[in-house]
């Protein structure tokens, strides 16, 4: 017999308990102290300008690249002498800068982005440091560091040393009459 009241004692214990469950789902908007809060989404980082504006590497520079910081100041001068066939960094229609990227022979749109950590980087994206960045590692207007985020892409390409070209256009010009006389 004690085994057929156990069922029947769960039936009349859950039955006399609903109300008072019911009531609790309605609690809940009295503000209940034990109904626990929906967990708010993570906020987003914040937005750090970054330390170099679009406007101040559009141009062409000579580029070059070293592996080893004692070849930086022969690095320099070897980016300088590459004038003759400059790189373009140009402006982008958002603000950006338009630019070649690694392994691909378009030029994309990149933007400049400040990290927390008060780096600047040169990407695509919004999201500093991505593994298609470069991080600025110096600029003082004439000479530009950059440095590959990707360890892989950083391996074969090394720093690069882009250094502003100036006159370029007049030597360009001069080599190439140069070079049409030579031929003829």
């Amino acid at each position: 017999m004690a085994e057929l009241c156990r069922p029947l004692l769960a039936v009349v214990v859950l039955s006399a308990s609903l109300p008072m469950l019911a009531g609790c789902s309605s609690f809940g908007s009295f503000n209940n102290p034990f109904a626990t809060a929906a967990a708010a989404p993570p906020a987003p980082p914040p937005v750090v300008p970054p330390s170099v504006r679009a406007e101040e590497i559009v141009g062409r520079w000579g580029i070059a690249s070293y592996h080893r910081d004692q070849d930086r100041p022969r690095t320099e001068v070897a980016a300088r002498s590459a004038c003759t066939q400059p790189f373009k960094i140009e402006p982008a229609p958002t603000g950006g800068v338009m630019m070649l990227g690694h392994d691909s022979p378009q030029v994309q749109e990149m933007a400049l982005k400040g990290s927390v950590q008060g780096k600047t980087y040169v990407g695509p994206g919004s999201e500093p440091a991505g593994s298609d960045d470069r991080e600025i590692v110096s600029f003082d207007g004439r000479v530009l560091i950059l440095k590959w985020v990707d360890p892989e892409v950083a391996g074969r390409y090394g720093n690069m040393v882009l250094v502003r070209c100036e006159g370029a256009p007049e030597r360009t010009a001069r080599a190439k009459k140069r070079s049409a006389a030579a031929s003829q």
